[in-house]
């Protein structure tokens, strides 16, 4: 193993779950993959990009992600790369072939494990149908959220009636559930939006009524 080897698996240990960091790296160096921890990205946990124009593969990864997180999140990549391998352009982003790929490469990490026990349960149930993202399974997002370093707040976790504040500054009281999203009112403009039940959210205390 060389220098430079073990240059990024202590770096990428310091994002991935104890005895992982390794495995990862293998990977990347195996597939001459261009590897990047990015900067926290609103839009998505992580980014895939085939080989084009005389690049490899390209792979990112959030930086602000927990140690399961980014290992759940850097196996959604990978399995792009597998499924891009095996089958080019001809076959949907997180189609069938994708769902495969992601399930195999998880499989020996779940069987060590290197999940706690409610990250293990969630993503076992989440693996049933795997989505395109992580963040849209309501139990998998909660169990990872509790080993953020800085827990929070779902629109789940509100009670109905609820005050609260997206991240784009619009305000909202929370109305009723409908499957994974939650009719809301935007007070800011007086529209009705659906919210999804993971968006994090800043709530509102409620003004005492002077009398």
């Amino acid at each position: 193993m060389t220098d430079n080897d073990l240059k990024n698996i202590e770096l990428l240990q310091s994002k991935l779950p104890a005895n992982t960091a390794e495995s990862v790296w293998n990977f990347v160096k195996k597939h001459k993959v261009s590897f990047r921890i990015a900067k926290p990205r609103k839009s998505k946990l992580g980014d895939y990009r085939p080989p084009q124009r005389g690049n490899g593969h390209r792979i990112s990864v959030n930086a602000d992600l927990n140690p399961y997180a980014f290992l759940i999140t850097v196996l959604h990549e990978f399995a792009h790369l597998v499924t891009w391998n095996d089958f080019g352009n001809k076959c949907a982003p997180h189609g069938r072939e994708w769902k495969l790929a992601f399930k195999q490469l998880l499989k020996p990490y779940m069987e060590a494990p290197v999940f706690p026990d409610d990250v293990q349960e969630a993503l076992g149930t989440y693996l049933v149908n795997p989505a395109a993202s992580s963040c849209v399974d309501v139990n998998l997002s909660k169990a990872l959220n509790k080993h953020d370093l800085v827990q929070k707040t779902m629109l789940e976790d509100l009670p109905e009636g609820s005050t609260f504040r997206l991240k784009n500054g619009l305000v909202f009281e929370k109305g009723q559930r409908l499957r994974k999203r939650f009719k809301c009112f935007c007070l800011t403009n007086n529209r009705w939006y659906y919210v999804a039940a993971i968006a994090e959210v800043q709530p509102i205390k409620a003004q005492a009524k002077l009398f």
